[in-house]
């Protein structure tokens, strides 16, 4: 298999490419973010040059890399904390038996395989799980209502519910369904293969389900099944992003994608939250209003996540901060940008999009935040408006006590704009 390597919002060198090939990667432009232009010259090629989504995608006789620009442990990071899971995973190149610089794939199999290895040598998660069967013997309470709709008249089978103690789990098979899904990647090391064996070996009793990447069940911790955080964190963060077969009509494709859009989004709002001290009610994910206020909303007419008068054009900010009794008062909002996208038709569309927000919700200003590099910290003061549009950064590529911090900056400048929201509002 050919592997092309590319590297996130960069362009390639010219890169030779088959009839097939070509119509493969323009049927999954989409999902990979990418723009193919021919090269030109006497060698032709193509010029490749993905977006924000990074991973791995195996197109038949094709492989195609697409290497994030943060290093791969932070990238792990972030993605983990956005599921709801603080950890990092540390790991070391030349511990995974090849050189260079992996992939995302050729990560996270030891990273999965190591975190395995620390759960299941604490003993492999057991518990108690209700059944329904039709047994030849009685186990359990016999179903009476159902033995009698089923099988009027028939002593056997016998209708049964019973309780039984097994490793066929949630947890554990989140992990097996992880291990299968990286096992149907290309895989360059030998070690890789033998950890994902050894992963699949020791759950062999645990049925195979495949989970689809958008409803991947989320897991409650507590004192008994703590010990399995980190594998099923990362087990969670596989299965979101890894999908099999994924195209467009005949395009089919094994692969690993990751938006880094919305990692960085999700990252910031849930760090924000946890900073803050806040509930998924008062600090929604992509400004969502809670039930309650909905109903609360389209009951008085009036919904103050739109736009316009007549409630057409909505408004869904990465970050906001809903109070009240009702929580239909909105007392800060901002957007989270990991890439500043240049745009010459509209320059400056980030600033417009939060100045709509800031009007829609009648706030005083609001807050943009970048990743380190993207942009300079500054204020925006809008003429005529009124509206203070706060541009800051947070660096991504430092340790993580400093990328802490950096959260700890970003929430002091949340709480300012909101003192500022509600002063105003009792002032008038």
């Amino acid at each position: 298999m050919r592997t092309v390597n590319l590297t996130e919002w960069e362009s390639s060198r010219p890169i030779p490419l088959s009839a097939g090939e070509l119509a493969e990667l323009v049927g999954l432009r989409d999902e990979l973010k990418l723009t193919i232009e021919p090269a030109g010259g006497p060698d032709g090629g193509y010029i490749l040059k993905p977006g924000s989504t990074v991973g791995a995608l195996d197109l038949g006789g094709l492989s195609v890399a697409i290497h994030p620009k943060l290093p791969i442990g932070r990238v792990l990071h972030l993605a983990s904390w956005a599921l709801g899971s603080p950890k990092t995973v540390a790991f070391r190149p030349e511990s995974f038996g090849f050189k260079g610089e992996p992939t995302l794939v050729e990560a996270l199999v030891p990273a999965l395989a190591l975190a395995a290895r620390r759960a299941f040598a604490r003993g492999l998660l057991h518990g108690y799980r209700t059944e329904e069967e039709a047994l030849t013997t009685v186990r359990g309470r016999i179903r009476v209502d159902e033995q009698i709709r089923r099988r009027f008249g028939v002593p056997i089978p016998v209708e049964v519910r019973y309780d039984d103690f097994t490793d066929d789990l949630l947890p554990n098979r989140l992990v097996k369904a992880a291990a299968h899904r990286l096992s149907r990647l290309q895989l360059r090391s030998p070690r890789s293969r033998r950890d994902l064996g050894f992963i699949r070996a020791t759950l062999d009793n645990v049925k195979l389900v495949e989970f689809p990447p958008n409803a991947v069940p989320d897991v409650r911790f507590d004192r008994l099944n703590e010990y399995y955080r980190e594998v099923i964190t990362l087990a969670r963060l596989i299965l979101r992003h890894t999908s099999i077969e994924t195209g467009r009509g005949r395009v089919r494709a094994n692969g690993f994608l990751m938006d880094m859009n919305v990692v960085f989004q999700e990252f910031v709002t849930r760090a924000l939250r946890e900073e803050l001290g806040l509930t998924e009610w008062t600090f929604p994910p992509d400004g969502k209003l809670p039930r309650r206020g909905i109903f609360l909303a389209k009951r008085h007419g009036k919904r103050p996540n739109r736009l316009d008068a007549v409630d057409t054009i909505a408004l869904k900010p990465d970050l906001s901060w809903w109070e009240g009794p009702d929580r239909r008062t909105c007392t800060f909002v901002g957007d989270a940008k990991y890439k500043r996208v240049q745009n010459e038709q509209v320059p400056n569309a980030d600033i417009y999009q939060l100045l709509a927000y800031t009007t829609a919700l009648d706030l005083p200003g609001g807050l943009l935040i970048y990743a380190q590099g993207e942009a300079e910290d500054v204020i925006h003061h809008v003429r005529h408006a009124g509206k203070q549009l706060e541009i800051a950064t947070l660096d991504l590529s430092g340790s993580i006590e400093d990328l802490k911090a950096g959260i700890g900056r970003l929430a002091e400048r949340v709480r300012a704009l909101r003192r500022s929201a509600i002063e105003l509002r009792q002032a008038a």
